[in-house]
């Protein structure tokens, strides 16, 4: 057991089984977490049907309720750190992530030096398809007014398509990540980089889904503006490497 893919779920019933079988068809021995908020639409019905198809690969935990994509990945976390994963992928299910560039990824941790791979928009080789400009305006935006708060060197801040050494997340106190939409990306990635871990961003192209509603809401880019601020400010205080410190000797005793 080395690669897992978490795949958060939210009324993902046009998708799940396309992308599963994408992920599953690429022959690279990754596993899936399938993390489902109690969709109405019958998500984790379908996901369940498959798991006969890939016994031992593809796993659910449901949830009831829709509790927000950051702790869907948090419950994902912890769950693949306790089976052993080395290598864990936060994906969407709705094919803007493009599952052959998990491999990348992948590659980018267990070759090419990284702690944290993260699926890049706006480097260079990057971009976007059939993206309405506004949410362009939002991720391009968010992600220069996070640099400039945060002094981050990291230009897509949101990117929600990310592979993590098993290392990171064990350094991380996931029970204090408290923001869940845009600013649990920029959180996560932000306690890394103040950790010390290498991130590497990796070109990819993020394609507009074509089924299934975004799951987009005011609420979250709110989130994001004053989480940001949030973050800055308590980092002047926060001893980052201390906690990571206390973190291993909790593990080790």
């Amino acid at each position: 057991m080395e690669k897992i893919v978490i795949i958060p779920t939210y009324n993902e019933k046009e998708n799940i089984s396309s992308i599963l079988q994408a992920i599953f068809g690429l022959q690279q021995d990754f596993h899936v977490l399938v993390i489902d908020d109690g969709s109405p639409d019958g998500t984790a019905q379908i996901v369940q049907g498959l798991q006969q198809q890939y016994p031992g690969q593809l796993f659910l935990e449901q949830r009831t309720g829709k509790l927000g994509l950051g702790t869907a990945y948090i419950h994902g976390f912890k769950w693949s750190l306790a089976k052993g994963y080395k290598y864990i992928f936060e994906m969407d299910a709705d094919f803007s992530h493009n599952p052959k560039d998990l491999q990348r990824l992948y590659l980018a941790c267990s070759e090419g030096g990284a702690d944290l791979a993260i699926g890049s928009r706006w480097v260079k080789g990057g971009g976007t398809v059939n993206w309405p400009w506004d949410r362009i305006f939002l991720s391009k935006g968010g992600s220069w007014y996070t640099r400039i708060i945060t002094w981050m060197p990291v230009k897509d801040t949101t990117a929600g398509f990310v592979c993590y050494k098993r290392e990171v997340l064990e350094a991380i106190n996931l029970d204090e990540i408290r923001f869940l939409g845009y600013a649990f990306q920029i959180e996560m990635k932000f306690a890394a980089w103040k950790l010390g871990f290498k991130i590497k961003e990796v070109p990819i192209i993020f394609e507009d889904r074509q089924y299934g509603v975004s799951k987009m809401h005011k609420g979250i880019v709110k989130e994001g503006v004053l989480g940001v601020l949030k973050l800055r400010w308590e980092s002047l205080f926060k001893d980052y490497h201390n906690r990571m410190k206390n973190n291993e000797e909790e593990a080790a005793a």
